[in-house]
């Protein structure tokens, strides 16, 4: 990651070109103010490499190193609000670190993140970009995500930015009475979007979207 980034960008990290964005996920149905406003004032250039940055705000997943990706600013936005408009978001949980782009956004709307990542050099550089963000209200762990962070627990919101093949049944039990589990499910080419909302011991399911998401994998990795 290259120090030469700036908060406020140049070129195709514009004011203008993050607007075009913007546009592009209200056509989209994205209707959150909230969320659209905390999408045009992250800078989602400096979670790039600087070879990458001037793709910054296209409405594309890009790579990030790892064989991992970016997510596409439209899912972004989709998963977001699908928390954002349905429940409190006092702990919110993320499921795979990545870049740490979700979790800058998380972080502006949610009291507290906690976000867990299997990759190490991932994690340790999602952390520098954040830090330049100023955000305080997020915690980090290097771990498998299938297995949650059962010590955190439980949380308003569950946000799992990679898919697998089942729901992996601990997230579901560290959701707290009326809390809501974002997860894409499904294998390579075939992944449904569930929207999981706790009510006791009940759990309904709502499908928002067909996605492509990086596998969830379990354990973790040093290098």
């Amino acid at each position: 990651m290259s120090s030469k980034h700036n908060l406020s960008g140049i070129g195709m990290t514009s004011q203008r070109t993050r607007e075009r964005l913007l546009g592009r996920l209200m056509d989209q149905g994205i209707k959150s103010m909230e969320v659209l406003d905390v999408m045009r004032s992250t800078p989602r250039h400096i979670f790039l490499d600087e070879a990458l940055a001037h793709r910054a705000y296209e409405d594309v997943a890009l790579p990030i190193g790892h064989n991992q990706t970016i997510s596409q600013p439209y899912v972004v936005a989709r998963m977001t609000e699908a928390i954002v408009t349905s429940g409190s978001l006092d702990r919110v949980l993320e499921i795979g670190t990545g870049c740490g782009y979700q979790t800058a956004i998380l972080a502006r709307l949610a009291k507290q993140v906690y976000t867990i990542e299997r990759i190490k050099p991932l994690l340790d550089r999602a952390k520098k970009s954040l830090k330049l963000l100023g955000l305080k209200n997020i915690e980090y762990k290097h771990g498998d995500g299938t297995l949650g962070w059962a010590e955190k627990a439980p949380f308003d919101a569950i946000i799992t930015t990679a898919a697998p093949q089942t729901v992996p049944k601990e997230l579901l039990k560290q959701l707290s009475d009326g809390g809501r589990l974002v997860i894409p499910v499904g294998a390579e080419g075939h992944q449904e979007l569930k929207l999981i909302t706790r009510s006791g011991s009940e759990y309904t399911e709502d499908i928002l979207d067909l996605v492509r998401f990086v596998p969830l994998l379990k354990g973790q990795v040093q290098h």
